[in-house]
């Protein structure tokens, strides 16, 4: 796309820029492909074999006619243009991506074409459009050098003329066999002349040929119909009208590039050919043909490989056909419209190549496939985030777990019916509906059938035959009609007879529809408009889904130089903002997608765009939201996820088929040049040698456009120069832009002209660095969005990251990763190359631990140490360990996801960095797995590396607990007693009961006296509350409990319940049962700093101070002010409302903010604690129960004496609810004691909204004055009335209460 603005400003508005013919060099005769030795050499390099013996390029097991030899630029004109340099190589090896190929007269020797483009250093595009013919070799040198060859092959294979390729178990060797067999169709069955071999007495040999033209836009009709008309004047009987050098001159000097908005016409050999461009408010151009690449992968395939284009996967495209590649891979990047590919983007990946897929970088690369070559023989470096695209066999392979395109069966369906509409199946591989499939027969294109279906026909007919999909009987046919003189000569039959050959036609492209058009202009209109019709669907998605993105721009710099300076510490998108305006189905992808690069650059554009002119496709799409806007006011339907259809399909349609039916522009027809006479004779299937001096200089008047080019250009310097003094100096400029645009980018495109290795390993290198630079920069923005939450958390300033998020960031983590794991494999089993790597570890570690008998804590450092404050046995903790525990899970069934739960169970254990390190110190197991230059090869950035991933550990992530919700989980339970007090230990059976926030364990009985056990049950999440009993039974029923530890085995996530209390009839408040409330224990403080870092936690629990009983507080001194009161409940009701105020994923647990140290019942217990009277001496303990037990009693005595009959209606009622609640808890079967039971009305009442209505009925109790002294705080009936008011506002949230909570309770 970026080729748009190739052409302008200095460079002249030329259609095309060169003129090319690669072939064979008969100066040189044959020469090995040097860059099929290069790539030996690095293989025999990588497998540790002498690079130099193998870097002959010679290969004797093949037959010469299927090796690879040398392919020469043989002419370019002219010969070097200002603003596009000519790279010899560069276009060399995209013309012939396989060099030379040769053919005798038993090969099918059908013309291909291909296209191929150059992305440069800056991002901008120039396109190639190749015509390969084969043509005779006359030079006697060359053929009996082939002769000699298939002798010495024949004397090397006796047995074999067509050996097989030998399978290996590296990752490359198969991919390096399966390109290195020629394209041919027949290669793979025996050839007639001696089967597939070569005998110069006998057959006649013929050599690829290749004429191109490079140009700035992909005008890629006009110009495959330019060269095959070419072609065509080659291969006629008789010469073309002008010499072939006028045509030629034409198209590179005086063709001009069409006016943005506007068509043009110009002349090739035989027939005119049309080109239009869209104007400034459409869609760029994009001329590939989006009819044939639906059709080729489906409608579903095609918006998955959308869908992973726009989260920036690598992809791979795979076919036999150059053409289908290029098709594919265009139309692709065409429907990303307003956003632009920012990676590494070869549609054409040369044999050479090949080590590019181990590009650790997203990556848009198109592969030759061999006929016959199987996909479960192709190994690739790296299939973790793969996304791999059989083109020819109309399937893909999805990598696993990415979120789904918003709104895609609607999205399906809307492109299906505009397919349908042209006659295309959305089903992939399925022939379009209105023309025969490849196995016509011959019937169908009979005159018995005329019109353009049948036109349409043929030319399918003609497809199928350049892409080798015709059986030998339609070949035959083809080519009969093929034959320019004998069309010829069936059309002046046919005019003299009368008779209507409309069929044969569409071959030549000179039969004439309606109005004086063409059948081929026909097909063109018809795919130009299917194109806009589909890009404009997709286009609409966009405009949809991010209408209001402008105003989540920050626009924070005051001038372009400061911005471009700090571009990297700055952030241009309030991502946590745009996510929370986005309706729910969207989120998934969009928080994927505003993390991608392309995103990046999408607003690095619209910021930029404050100082400078817009990009051009950032101002379509402003323009397009600006209309938008205009038409239809956006804000009702914001949070929709709606489907809306796009409303400009037709209009879109009619400005194309305006333009190319109403020709605006008309270029200078071919003439005759100033030649040298007898040169460059014509002879029929010879292309001529072309006389340079007349095409390296272009016509010295200056036309009408280049003169209008001039001025424009005069206009745009002197815009400059005014300009100039307000902006930077333009070097300088140039420098920071190419820094800002390629942060997070590695490398562009792989640099085809120069192939060293030192070449090679520059580009490792940049890929190293760019690899170590991602991982800075993911680690420091995990770090900087979970501080701030952390901080939300403890009451600092707003939340800016949200569940969602995270899980994006993490799941980037395990892709960067697998892309570190995956550069410079060497050997890999499955599709994860870090799994494949734990593999080979745990193997060899496992050998190990056979071989010494000795414990296996040497595998790693112990987590924990056994520690007396704990109560715990130490955790073992290994990299062996945690991969076990992976291993364990029925629930994950591929490699894949393997790596990614290993990654996550190691980030939430805070030992990510340490594993990693434990697995790269084995450093002979890297050097057989790894090649010299891979990243995990490389000293110092590993180091920075592991460091990096080390700052991970200052936070706490569940990425583990939180994504694997249904795994079983081994728990380890340990009841801590007071030890110093007696009755340690207990005669009565205990029991527990573990909550979390995704279920409970269940009641699980404990074996007497010894106060640990075990249990496995599905992942209880974070752990909230654990209830714990015992029967009463036996002498010693009574039992001091300190705490209790429950410990996730697999996380090593200890949490502490502290207790402090008596369980046990006539001691304490007489409880049999708790409930504690859970918090995080911390990391022991002797481990590394980097662990044992973390911020603070407020979710703490009820403490023996707060819980104990009046009389052990007074014994305390522990009595807090009025003051102090107020603020604790204040703090605890604004928590709960914080709480409903996160989304509700994030909301965490609700029971630690109801019954936690600094939650709502502990604040409303030291409420009615304070003033309380004491209890007398020698009389046992008074409890909060006891006050609201006997002011129940009242109320009920009162009652039914008749005294409440007066009282208003609503305080009846309440009077009634509050001595059921009472009564239901007093009845409940469980044995929670006093305070547990005043716990439970608290919450009831919280619950139900009843608190502020049962307070007025205590305050106004005769009892209170028995029991509370005058000052105390439930007396003073202005502290009360403010205390119902700080409650009232929890009655706008829906309180839900634990099961462990309000078990056995039945109102």
């Amino acid at each position: 796309m970026s080729g748009t603005n190739a052409a302008s400003g200095a460079a002249p508005c030329r259609f095309a820029h060169y003129f090319v013919i690669c072939g064979i060099d008969t100066e040189t005769g044959l020469e090995p492909d040097e860059l099929a030795a290069l790539y030996q050499w690095l293989e025999a390099d990588r497998q540790g074999r002498d690079p130099d013996t193998a870097a002959t390029g010679e290969n004797f097991e093949q037959s010469p006619l299927k090796r690879t030899f040398k392919s020469k630029v043989l002419a370019h004109y002219p010969e070097n243009v200002e603003w596009n340099p000519f790279d010899q190589d560069a276009v060399n090896m995209l013309c012939m991506p396989k060099g030379l190929s040769f053919r005798t007269q038993a090969d099918s020797r059908e013309p291909q074409f291909h296209s191929f483009l150059i992305t440069r250093e800056d991002g901008s595009r120039t396109y190639g459009f190749v015509h390969t013919f084969y043509e005779e070799v006359t030079s006697p040198q060359i053929c009996s050098a082939m002769q000699t060859l298939y002798q010495m092959h024949q004397a090397e294979n006796p047995s074999s003329a067509t050996p097989s390729s030998s399978s290996s178990s590296s990752s490359m060797d198969s991919l390096a066999s399966s390109l290195d067999e020629a394209d041919s169709p027949s290669s793979s069955s025996c050839r007639p002349a001696a089967c597939g071999g070569y005998d110069a007495s006998r057959d006649t040999l013929y050599v690829s040929k290749a004429l191109c033209l490079i140009t700035p836009m992909p005008f890629m009709h006009a110009c495959r119909r330019f060269l095959s008309q070419v072609h065509r004047a080659v291969t006629a009987s008789l010469p073309p009208p002008l010499p072939l050098e006028s045509y030629v001159h034409n198209i590179l000097y005086e063709v001009p590039l069409p006016p943005p908005g506007r068509s043009l016409k110009f002349h090739g050999v035989y027939e005119p050919i049309v080109c239009q461009r869209p104007g400034p408010g459409e869609l760029p151009l994009a001329d590939f043909p989006l009819g044939q690449t639906f059709p080729l992968l489906g409608v579903e395939n095609l918006v998955q490989l959308f869908n992973c284009t726009l989260l920036e996967m690598q992809i791979l495209l795979y076919s036999q056909d150059y053409q289908r590649l290029m098709t594919v891979a265009e139309g692709i990047t065409t429907l990303l419209f307003p956003f632009q590919w920012q990676h590494v983007y070869v549609p054409i990946l040369p044999a050479s190549l090949l080590h590019f897929l181990d590009a650790p970088v997203p990556y848009l690369m198109g592969l030759q496939s061999k006929e016959g070559t199987d996909r479960s023989k192709l190994e690739l470096p790296q299939e973790a985030n793969l996304c791999f695209v059989d083109i020819d066999n109309h399937c893909i392979e999805l990598p696993e777990d990415f979120p789904q395109f918003p709104n895609k069966p609607e999205l399906i369906q809307e492109l299906s019916e505009v397919l349908l509409r042209y006659g295309i199946s959305p089903v992939g591989g399925a022939p379009p509906t209105s023309v025969p499939t490849s196995t016509t027969t011959l019937g169908s294109v009979s005159t018995r059938h005329p019109g353009l279906k049948s036109q349409q026909a043929m030319r399918e007919l003609e497809d199928d035959g350049r892409n080798g999909n015709l059986g030998g009987e339609q070949l035959a046919v083809l080519e009969l009609l093929q034959g320019n003189a004998t069309l010829e000569r069936l059309q002046a039959l046919a005019k003299r007879t009368g008779v209507r050959v409309e069929a044969l036609r569409g071959v030549g492209g000179e039969g004439e529809a309606q109005g004086g058009r063409t059948a081929v202009d026909e097909e063109e209109l018809r795919n130009a408009k299917l194109n806009v019709q589909l890009r404009e669907v997709f286009a609409s998605r966009f405009t949809m889904m991010f209408a209001d993105y402008e105003a989540f721009v920050i626009q924070s710099a005051p001038d372009l130089e400061s911005w471009l300076t700090n571009r990297e510490q700055m952030h241009n998108f309030d991502k946590a903002s745009f996510l929370s305006d986005q309706p729910e189905p969207y989120l998934p992808f969009l928080s994927h997608f505003i993390e991608t690069q392309m995103f990046a650059t999408f607003i690095d554009n619209k910021i930029m765009s404050q100082w400078e002119e817009k990009e051009p496709l950032l101002r379509v799409f402003d323009g397009r939201i600006d209309k938008a806007r205009l038409y239809n006011v956006r804000a009702p339907s914001l949070r929709s996820s709606n489907y809306q259809r796009c409303t400009i399909l037709k209009e879109s349609a009619q400005a194309i088929e305006q333009r190319l039916l109403k020709i605006d522009h008309t270029a200078i027809h071919p003439h005759l040049l100033d030649m040298k006479i007898g040169q460059g004779k014509y002879e029929q299937g010879f292309f001529p040698k072309l006389q340079s001096d007349v095409l390296s200089v272009g016509p010295t008047n200056n036309n009408r456009w280049s003169n209008r080019t001039a001025t424009a250009q005069r206009r745009k310097d002197r815009h400059r120069q005014q300009t100039e003094h307000l902006t930077l100096d333009n070097d300088l400029k140039e420098k920071y832009m190419q820094e800002a645009r390629s942060l997070g980018k590695n490398l562009r495109q792989p640099k085809l002209s120069d192939l060293s290795p030192s070449v090679i390993a520059q580009t490792n290198w940049k890929f190293v660095e760019g690899l170590l630079k991602e991982c800075r920069m993911k680690t420091k923005r995990m770090l900087v969005e979970k501080m701030g939450r952390e901080a939300v958390e403890l009451g600092h300033g707003e939340a800016n990251i949200t569940g969602l998020e995270e899980n994006t960031l993490i799941a980037s983590l395990c892709d960067l990763l697998e892309r570190i794991w995956s550069h410079g494999l060497q050997v890999k089993q499955g599709k994860s190359a870090l799994w494949s790597h734990l593999l080979h570890y745990q193997a060899r570690e496992e050998t190990l631990e056979q071989q010494q008998a000795e414990s296996p804590v040497s595998n790693g450092p112990e987590r924990r140490k056994s520690e007396s404050s704990l109560g715990m046995p130490s955790l073992r903790e290994s990299v062996i360990q945690d991969m076990r525990h992976i291993q364990s899970m029925g629930e994950i069934k591929t490699d894949v996801g393997r790596a990614r739960a290993w990654i996550r169970l190691s980030l939430e254990k805070k030992l990510l960095s340490q594993h990693l390190k434990r697995l790269l110190s084995r450093q002979s197991l890297t050097k057989k797995l790894y090649k010299r230059y891979a990243f995990l090869r490389c000293e110092e950035e590993k180091e920075q590396f592991l460091f990096h991933l080390l700052s991970l550990n200052t936070v706490d992530y569940f990425c583990f607990t939180s994504v694997f919700t249904t795994i079983m989980i081994p728990y380890r339970a340990v009841i801590i007693p007071i030890k110093k007090l007696s009755n340690a230990m207990t005669t009565s059976n205990p029991w527990v009961c573990v909550s979390g926030e995704l279920g409970d364990s269940g009641v699980r009985q404990i074996t007497k006296n010894v106060l640990e056990m075990t249990f496995d049950c599905q992942n209880l999440g974070k752990l909230t509350t654990v209830q714990l009993g015992h029967d009463n039974s036996g002498l010693l029923a009574k039992w001091l409990v300190d705490c209790v530890m429950v410990r996730n085995e697999i996380t090593g996530h200890t949490y502490k319940f502290p207790c402090g209390r008596w369980l046990g009839k006539g001691v304490d408040d007489g409880s049999l049962e708790r409930v504690l409330i859970g918090e995080l224990a911390s990391p022991n403080a002797d481990e590394d700093c980097g662990r044992g870092c973390r911020t603070p936690d407020m979710q703490h629990s009820p403490g023996q101070t707060r819980r104990a009983s009046i009389t052990l507080m007074g014994g305390r001194g522990y009595k807090p002010t009025s003051a102090q009161i107020q603020e604790a409940i204040g703090e605890a009701v604004n928590s709960i409302c914080k709480h409903f105020h996160k989304p509700e994923k994030e909301r965490g647990s609700l029971t630690i903010l109801l019954c936690g140290e600094v939650g709502l019942v502990g604040a409303l217990e030291l409420f009615f604690h304070n003033g309380f009277k004491s209890a007398r001496l020698f009389q046992k303990t008074v409890f909060v129960w006891d006050f609201v037990e006997k002011a129940v009693a009242y109320m009920e005595s009162a009652d039914q004496m008749g005294d409440m009959q007066e009282t208003a209606e609503p305080l009846g009622l309440t009077c009634v609810s509050l001595c059921h609640y009472v009564s239901a808890i007093n009845s409940s079967p469980r044995n929670i004691g006093k305070d547990g039971k005043f716990q439970l009305l608290v919450c009831l009442g919280a619950r139900d909204r009843l608190l502020i209505q049962w307070l007025p009925l205590l305050v106004e109790c005769p009892v209170i004055q028995r029991m509370y002294e005058e000052s105390a705080l439930l007396r003073d009936r202005t502290t009360v009335n403010d205390l119902i008011a700080v409650l009232q506002t929890l009655h706008d949230f829906p309180i839900t209460l634990e099961a462990s909570l309000v078990k056995g309770i039945d109102l």
